[in-house]
Order: C-alpha cells, then sequence, then structure tokens
C-alpha cells in the first residue's frame, strides 16, 4: 500500500469517527464536510519516515478526532439544553379576552384613519366601550370595534385585562324554544319558577354541566343549554353615520309620539266623560290624558293590582311585563313591540340618574314603567300581579328608553 492510499483510508475513517462520536445530524454534516481537507492539509505539511507513516497518521487521526470532539460538545450541550427546555416549557393558553381592550375615559376617545391626531374620526369609542386589538403602530393601536376600524392612542385603552373585560362585558342567553321553562334548580325536576318566551335575551348568572343560571323577574333560576344561544356582548363604537342615523331616528320617534299623544289628547275633549269602565271586576278607569310622560305614569298607576298573565295584553284581565307596557302606550296612540328585548331599542336611550316619570326600564327579562320617586309599576309575576316596586334598580337596569 503507497502512502497516498494510506492516506485516504485514514481520512475516511477519521471522518466516519466523527459523524459516530455525536448525535446531532445538523451539526455532523457540517463538521464532516470538512474534516478531510483539515486532515490531508496537516499530513501533507508533514513528513516522517514511510515505517512510522502509520503509527503517526493513526496517532494524528486520535487526536483530531479528539478535538473536533472537544470543540462539537459545548454546542451539543446547547442543542440538547434547548429541546429538554421546549420539552418542560409550559403552554401559553391564549384567552379570548388577550386581543380585547376596553377604552377607559371619561366620555369617548375618537377613531381615526391613521396612526395621528390629524386622522380623519371614523367615529366614537366611548368609556368601557370594546374592541379588538389588530396590531400597533407607535404608541397607537390599530383597532376593530362594530363597523369601525381604525386607530387609537393607547394610553386610552387597557388590553388583555380579563377582570376588566368581564366587568363590561354582559354574558346573555338567546331563548330559542317557543316558551322556555325556568326552574329553582339545574333539573328538570325542579320546580317551575317562571317561562320565558322565544327571542327574548336574559342575563347569565352562571353557566355549568349543561345548564345557565339566568336572570328573571321570578329570581334567578335555571334553563337548560339546549334551548339558549350564550354569548358576551359588549358596547362596541359608532361609527359616524351611525351616530347621525341614531339621532335622527330618535328625533323622528319623538316627534312621532308627541304627534300621536296630542291627537289622543284632542280626542279625549273636556266634554267626554272622566271615567270608563273597562272591566277588571267592575273598577272604572279615567282615560289617557295628555301627551308626556308623567301623563303615561298616571295612567299605568290605574292598573295596580290587577293579574299578571303570560302572553296576556289586556290592562284589566292580564298582561305580561312587555304586555303591559305596550298596551298602556297604546292608549297614547303609540305601537310598541310585545317583547322585553326588543324594548330596549324604542324610543332613545338616557340614563338612570335622568329617568323621568314614563321612562320604559329594561332588565334582563322583564320591562316597567318609571312612575318618579325612585319607583316602577309593572306587571310583575303571576303571584304579585300588577304592582309598585321601590327601588327602581332592584334589579340591574340595562336600558331606559324614553318616548315622551
Amino acid at each position: 500500500m503507497n502512502r497516498n492510499s494510506i492516506r485516504k483510508v485514514t481520512t475516511c475513517c477519521l471522518t466516519a469517527a466523527v459523524v459516530l462520536a455525536n448525535s446531532s445530524m445538523v451539526t455532523h454534516a457540517a463538521v464532516s464536510a470538512g474534516a478531510g481537507d483539515l486532515i490531508t492539509s496537516a499530513q501533507e505539511e508533514t513528513q516522517v519516515p514511510e515505517n512510522q507513516e502509520t503509527k503517526q497518521e493513526s496517532s494524528s487521526t486520535a487526536g483530531i478526532t479528539d478535538i473536533f470532539a472537544d470543540s462539537l460538545a459545548p454546542r451539543q450541550e446547547a442543542i440538547d439544553t434547548s429541546i429538554q427546555n421546549v420539552q418542560n416549557e409550559t403552554p401559553v393558553v391564549k384567552t379570548e379576552y388577550d386581543d380585547i381592550a376596553i377604552a377607559q375615559v371619561d366620555n369617548y376617545v375618537n377613531v381615526r384613519s391613521a396612526a395621528s391626531e390629524d386622522g380623519e374620526v371614523l367615529g366614537k369609542l366611548y368609556n368601557n366601550s370594546a374592541c379588538t386589538v389588530l396590531g400597533t403602530e407607535g404608541d397607537w393601536y390599530k383597532i376593530h370595534s362594530g363597523n369601525v376600524e381604525g386607530y387609537i392612542k393607547a394610553e386610552f385603552l387597557v388590553l388583555g385585562d380579563a377582570e376588566l373585560a368581564k366587568s363590561v362585558g354582559h354574558r346573555v342567553a338567546d331563548v330559542t324554544t317557543e316558551t322556555l321553562n325556568v326552574r329553582s334548580d339545574s333539573s328538570t325536576e325542579a320546580e317551575l319558577l317562571g317561562q320565558v318566551p322565544q327571542g327574548e335575551e336574559l342575563s347569565v348568572v352562571e353557566e355549568k354541566d349543561g345548564w345557565v343560571k339566568v336572570a328573571i323577574e321570578e329570581g334567578d333560576g335555571w334553563v337548560s343549554s339546549d334551548f339558549v344561544d350564550c354569548s358576551t356582548h359588549y358596547v362596541v363604537a359608532e361609527s359616524k353615520e351611525e351616530e347621525e342615523a341614531r339621532l335622527k331616528k330618535e328625533e323622528e320617534e319623538r316627534k312621532a309620539a308627541e304627534a300621536a299623544a296630542a291627537r289622543k289628547a284632542a280626542q279625549q275633549s273636556s266634554g267626554s266623560s272622566s271615567s270608563s269602565s273597562n272591566g277588571g271586576g267592575g273598577r272604572s278607569y279615567a282615560p289617557p290624558s295628555g301627551g308626556n310622560g308623567q301623563a303615561v305614569a298616571n295612567y299605568a298607576c290605574q292598573f295596580v293590582g290587577n293579574p299578571y298573565v303570560y302572553g296576556g295584553t289586556s290592562l284589566t284581565n292580564g298582561a305580561d311585563c312587555s304586555g303591559f307596557v305596550m298596551s298602556v302606550y297604546a292608549a297614547f296612540g303609540v305601537s310598541l313591540p310585545h317583547s322585553s328585548s326588543a324594548l330596549r331599542g324604542v324610543g332613545y336611550g338616557v340614563s338612570t340618574d335622568a329617568m323621568q316619570p314614563g321612562d320604559i326600564i329594561c332588565y334582563s327579562g322583564h320591562v316597567a314603567i318609571y312612575i318618579g320617586n325612585n319607583t316602577i309599576v309593572h306587571a310583575s309575576t303571576a303571584a304579585t300581579g300588577i304592582k309598585y316596586t321601590s327601588p327602581a334598580n332592584y334589579k340591574t337596569i340595562l336600558a331606559v328608553r324614553r318616548i315622551f
């Protein structure tokens, strides 16, 4: 065997030894690709007698292999550590609140077309309203809320605060069956607490094991999750166009209601009978008089003591909560829906600290008429009938709507 053949065999063995000495295939490929060249260069620069060449090359091979093994050890250790860290790392679970930001401002903050105060105003995000953060640009967030997408300065938003989001969000259950039975406990054998018609939207108190606890006039009760759709509602941004349309609609409804009330009052001439009999056990009731909220409240109070009837609309023989409100306002020429949830959208909204007699007070699955002095009149339950309740916020008020 000549010198060249010995050199080639030795080089091949060394390369194989380097490959076998390590476990990372990516690292091995890079290292073994250059090992042969380095060894060949070292051998060509060293001249030794032929009878010592095999021993010398064997010794050199062992030495260089040790060098490469030593140099690879830190790399392999780092790789092993990284793998171990990945395996031991606790997975980060993303929640539904991570991208939700809540406005924390005195009244509202403008949503702009660009991340600059010079950007066009596209809409408004009111205090405690929510948006989804899509990204950041400097100290601005790009957000989406309702039908508005634009930019808000980050200082006006609180991002990823689950507790804040839960506190301003409203968990609701939409009734999907014709008549929903609400029970005192999470069992079909439990006592029937009340009933709610299809299309109503109830506030969710708790959810567990296929049952949902909801708030109704009779109290908090349980319904099967098979008959409701649950979701979280937030107040969202209002675009410029939506704000203009809302204000126009509210003004038109206010004028229409005032005109209807005026026509109704004109029909009740001063020469007409001051009272009329409308059934209800021989009781007499004064006809509606006037065209304002106080007149509505006065008229509604006459029916206290009359019965509650699920689905009913008779002020004398029985009405449910929305049927009562609907029928009272019908006497003033105002047409309203027979649904407590739908009544949240009639007329125009006012704050709870600005309530006036005649205002419609909306609760979870219930509705009433405000009569002043922190008191409401309403068709409460089958057990109590139409009655007064004070304070008006005996339950959480979801909306206050004004017709007159």
